[in-house]
Formats: structure tokens, sequence, C-alpha cells
């Protein structure tokens, strides 16, 4: 690889202010990038990956934030003293971006063909033809299926996974000498995950532009970068080749951020933290095959909690204004049973039915037919009386904490309300209390329970949802991917949350989600679903080693393993 550096960053502090108070963000940034280079930016919320990628396209907010001293030298520009209008010229023809979130960052009213093509007819002096025909180029080089249909369609009509080959598309329209890529792949499916890396490591070689990739997962970047950033709290802690960073890491921050995944080889007791790391006092208890089957034993011994028999699910979907409604199945006849104090876990890609699943057991989306006896009695035609005992059974802890939360309400009042209307606890004083005893249970303390959902972060609003949920006693918790948008270290804290929890309360958990890793930690049975069905049902442990069907193979080959 050349050595020739592409952009050079020198001492780059960057700060934002509210009431005229200043705060430093970044702090003494240095790095560079080569020509024809992988560069990964790891760290959690916070650490200020985002705002590093901003400064680089001139996209700070200039009311409330500025670089208060050091140079980024893009080849033989200084992009800190550059005016908007020379940034304009720039920014997507010669340095391009592609965003977190594409729902978000695509026109929602304009066909993706058409976003596409704007940005083209902005940087070069085209005719419509031949814009057209480059757009249908640049789709098929992101390998989106039929093109033409993408080129027509609105971003609404496109899987998430589409979506993304649309921006990176918008983004490599103009063959950009750099490309930030913006936590690229962090809502999307292991197997979308792995395409997407794939695709942007071809592209990559195809047209040797240099890449900057953000991400939280040490994991996923040791698949793609050639050198590594790790970020913490504003400053770059350590950099390296991929190699050095994940084999031989220096930095305490850096070894936490390798340590807190859950390994696919074994199951420690307790998920080392970030502060478990900081402070030396790693747990290295291991749960061995002989526990695991002792306490299968045990579990299985028992009557079922809940019994799913034979479960539809069916949608009609419009194929037309004048055509009949095409039936679709997204749940077709699945079986399987729950014990007390079991955690099942529930994976598959987006799309397969898991939600749908758990929407139908939680009775919030009623199955077309079947059976789901929960203690031996069939819950699918219940009173409204019986409906409401059973509400405060069975619960849910949503993926999204904050859009679950009433921003109105303070976090204490958002616990009471269920309480109240279940009649859990005698008096208010009762109940306030109460309140109070379980913040501090899942790690937060009294002051918050007068503090808004707005005051928190990302990992204590999951805290607030999990504290929620157990208030009402309940015996069956339906986990829908609810620690699929946390930072790696604030996952591991809520997982042995989860599990601390199950101790102490006897909890029953249905866990819901995507991450193959994560699931297989946390449970005892797996069931693997695939297009409404039950791909592979069983052991955990047993499946991870020796999956017998195809898909759920391509599942486990997709999960990033780390160097």
């Amino acid at each position: 690889m050349a050595d020739q550096k592409l952009l050079q960053v020198e001492g780059l502090n960057i700060s934002f202010y509210k009431d005229r108070i200043e705060n430093k963000i970044i702090k003494n940034s240095s790095f560079h990038i080569n020509k024809n280079e992988i560069v990964a930016v790891v760290g959690e919320s916070g650490s200020g990956k985002s705002i590093s990628s901003l400064a680089l396209m001139g996209l700070l907010p200039k009311q409330i934030s500025k670089i208060t001293s050091g140079t980024i030298q893009f080849e033989d520009k200084n992009l800190v003293d550059l005016s908007d209008k020379e940034f304009q010229a720039i920014r997507g023809r010669e340095i391009a971006m592609i965003f977190q979130e594409p729902m978000s960052s695509l026109n929602p009213s304009m066909r993706c063909g058409k976003q596409v093509e704007e940005i083209l007819k902005q940087h070069f002096k085209l005719s419509n033809s031949e814009i057209k025909s480059e757009v249908l180029n640049l789709f098929d080089k992101v390998k989106l299926p039929n093109p033409d249909r993408i080129y027509k369609a609105y971003p609404h009509e496109i899987s998430g996974g589409q979506k993304q080959r649309v921006m990176i598309a918008m983004a490599i329209a103009c063959k950009p000498k750099l490309l930030i890529a913006d936590e690229p792949t962090t809502a999307l499916d292991v197997t979308v995950q792995k395409e997407i890396l794939e695709l942007l490591k071809t592209i990559q070689i195809e047209t040797k532009m240099s890449v900057l990739f953000i991400s939280h997962d040490l994991s996923l970047v040791s698949e793609l970068a050639d050198r590594v950033l790790v970020m913490y709290k504003g400053e770059i802690v350590e950099q390296g080749t991929t190699e050095t960073i994940f084999n031989h890491p220096k930095d305490n921050y850096t070894k936490a951020l390798i340590g807190a995944r859950p390994s696919t080889d074994f199951r420690l007791k307790q998920l080392p933290t970030i502060y478990d790391f900081m402070n030396n006092s790693v747990s290295k208890t291991i749960i061995s095959d002989e526990n695991r089957i002792e306490n299968h034993n045990k579990l299985y011994a028992q009557n079922p909690l809940l019994e799913v028999i034979d479960v539809e699910k069916t949608y009609l979907s419009k194929t037309g204004w004048f055509t009949k409604d095409k039936p679709f199945n997204a749940v077709d006849g699945v079986s399987f049973k729950v014990y007390p104090g079991e955690t099942i876990g529930l994976v598959g890609e987006s799309g397969c039915g898991k939600s749908t699943l758990g929407n139908a057991i939680l009775q919030l989306d009623k199955a077309t037919s079947g059976q789901i006896l929960y203690k031996g009695k069939d819950i699918t035609n219940l009173n409204t009386s019986d409906m409401r005992t059973l509400r405060k059974d069975i619960q849910i802890i949503f993926q999204d904490p904050f859009a679950s939360l009433n921003p109105r309400l303070t976090v204490g009042n958002a616990i009471l309300e269920p309480m109240t209307v279940h009649n859990i606890g005698s008096s208010n004083k009762e109940r306030k209390e109460k309140v109070i005893e379980i913040l501090e249970k899942v790690g937060l303390d009294a002051s918050a329970f007068d503090r808004y959902p707005h005051e928190f972060s990302g990992g204590q609003r999951q805290r607030v949802g999990i504290a929620r949920t157990i208030a009402l006693e309940p015996q069956l918790i339906v986990c829908d991917e609810s620690v699929s948008a946390l930072d790696i270290s604030v996952q591991a804290q809520v997982l042995n949350l989860l599990n601390d929890l199950k101790e102490q309360f006897g909890f029953t958990y249905i866990f819901i989600s995507h991450d193959l890793a994560v699931v297989k930690y946390m449970a005892d049975q797996l069931l693997v679903m695939n297009k409404g069905k039950i791909e592979e049902i069983g052991d955990a442990d047993t499946i991870y080693a020796s999956p017998k069907k195809e898909y759920t193979k391509k599942l486990i080959h997709a999960i990033p393993k780390g160097l």
C-alpha cells in the first residue's frame, strides 16, 4: 500500500457551547489516512467519533460548536480554513459520507433514483439520459436486485439493507477520494451487515478510494480495516494496525471493547464492563457444561409456563387496485414450549416473523389460528377482566426505550402509573418506595424518580424500561431486540442485569434478537425462524456447535468473529 497521505489531522480540538459554557468534545486529536486505505474509528456513543467525521465534512453546527485549534489537511487544502461555498465543491465530490440511519437520511417523498441523480447533477454536466444510465450502473454496482424497480421505488418500499445500498450508491456516485461510513451497519441483520461490509471492501479495492469506517464494534472492524483508532471521551487512546490493536491491546478501554462482547466459545457468569476493565476487577467465572446440564434438568422437569401450538398469523397484502388481496403468512404453523425460569432465544433475519410471533404471544396482535396456552389456559380469546390480569403477567421490554416512554412523564411516574392500574402496593407512598427500590435494583439512584426520559443516556433509558417492566412483577417477559441499539459495554451491563433479575425474581424470558452471539450467551433453548416457520429448535450450544440447516449455518457464519 502506498504510504502517501490523503488526510492528516493534527492537534484537533473541538468545543461545543451551551449558555456560554465551553464543553471540550474533541481533545488534541491527531491521525492520518493514507491513499487506498481503510481506517476504522471505534468507541462508544459520546466518544467523539461522529463529531470528528462531521468536522471532516464541514458539517459541524456553527451556532453551538467551533474548531478551537488544529488542522485538517486534505491533499493540499486545510479544511479548517474553507468557506461554506468552498466546502460545497468538495462535499460529495471528493469526500462523501454514508450515514447511520438510511431511513432518516433519504427523502421519503422522492424516488430513490431521483435522489442519486441530484448529486450527479450538482457536480457534473451530463444529459438526463446519461445521468439515468449512470444511476442504474451505480445500483448494479452496489448489487441492488432489479435496479429499474428500485430506481422508481420510494424509500419505504424497499428493505433496510436495500436503503443502505442506495445510500452507498449516492456516496460513491462522484468517485470520491475519501468515503466516511458512520455506523452504516448498526441497525442491520448479521447477514445483511456481512453483505454490506463485503460490498464496501469490494468497492474500495475497485476504486482505490480511502475509507474512514466508524463503529462501536471492534469485532466488526477487524474484518474490514487496515488500521484502527480507538476513541474514549474525545481522545484517541490507542492507534495501530488492526492485528496489533486486536491481539495486543495496550489501553484498558480497548481491552474492554474487545472483552465486553459475549464469547461464542464459553459462557461467563458475568460479562465484563468498561468499569471492570478500568478498575482491574474482571470476573472470569465460567458457567460449566455440568452446571448448565444440571440447571436444564431442573427446568425441563416442570410443567411448561407457555405453549404455542400451531400458531399462524396471516396478513392481506395489496397487489393492485383491481386485484384481490393476497394472503401472506407472517407466522406459519409455529409450535414450541417455554418453561418457568427458562430463557428461550428467538433469532432470524428481519421479516422472518420474530416480532409478529412476540406480539401474538403478548396478545397485541392476535393470531389468525392456533392456540397459545399460558399456565394451561388458552389466552387467545380472553374476556376484558382476564386480559387485564394477563397484561400484568406477560410484559415486554422494547427495542427503543425512548420511543416507548412518555416524554412528558417523569421516570418515577412512568413506573408508578401501571402499578396503580394493576393495584400493586396499598398506597402511593408504598408504591413510590417500591419504585425507588426497583430503580436502585436496575443500577439507577433515587434522583432518577423526578427526572425526564431525555435526561438519560440510551443505556440508562433501557434500565428505566426494564424497571417499568419488573415493577408489575410479571412471570414472562418478551425482550424484543432490547439490547440491539446499545453500545457493546452498555449491552454487557444490561445483559448482566437481565440475568441477575432472572435469578432474583425467577423471570422467564423470550429473548428476540438478530444478534446470534448475544442470544447464544443468554439462551437455554434456541429457536431459529425463517420466513414465518421454525427452521431449527434445540439447545443453544448444540445448535451453535453443529447447526443442521443451511439457514442457521449462514446466520452463524455471518457473526463477526474478530481476528
